[in-house]
């Protein structure tokens, strides 16, 4: 009989769901395409319309009391959160960035727009929250590269 064992990995790695296993594959996949479809949401119909001033956006931002300062700096962090949640090193760092624009927005949403659209937030802050704990592993790498910069500079 052979002995079998799964292959050591340090505690910086990116975590791994039962490496081999078909349902680790699965998963990881499943949740790479989840990334891949919020990424595509927070880019294209969350922070395009505020970047092109869409008068939808405008009006919105006007009732908050934000103006285009407000409507641009959110399309942009919007934006830089779907580019983020694409890179290996920053998709943890952007989920939690996205949840706690998330959460902003949820309290917008009820304090307001009378709480018309305020399960949207909430229903993202779920997978948000799923990728950045499951992608976590990657934030010690990046903490470290950020170590390395600060000393060069």
């Amino acid at each position: 009989m052979s002995e079998t064992t799964a292959p050591v990995t340090s505690a910086t790695s990116a975590p791994s769901a039962a490496s081999g296993t078909f349902h680790g594959r699965f998963a990881r996949i499943a949740l790479r395409a989840v990334q891949v479809l919020l990424a595509l949401f927070y880019g294209i119909a969350s922070a395009l319309p505020k970047l092109i001033a869409h008068p939808s956006a405008v009006e919105s931002f006007d009732k908050i009391g934000w103006g285009s300062v407000g409507m641009y700096t959110i399309g942009a962090l919007e934006l830089a959160g779907a580019v983020a949640l694409l890179v290996p090193m920053l998709q943890s760092v952007a989920a939690v960035a996205l949840s706690a624009l998330m959460v902003g927005a949820f309290i917008v949403q009820l304090t307001v727009f009378d709480g018309q659209y305020a399960a949207t937030p909430l229903i993202l802050i779920v997978p948000l929250v799923l990728i950045a704990w499951t992608r976590r592993g990657y934030n010690a790498d990046l903490l470290r590269l950020l170590r390395q910069a600060g000393r060069r500079a």
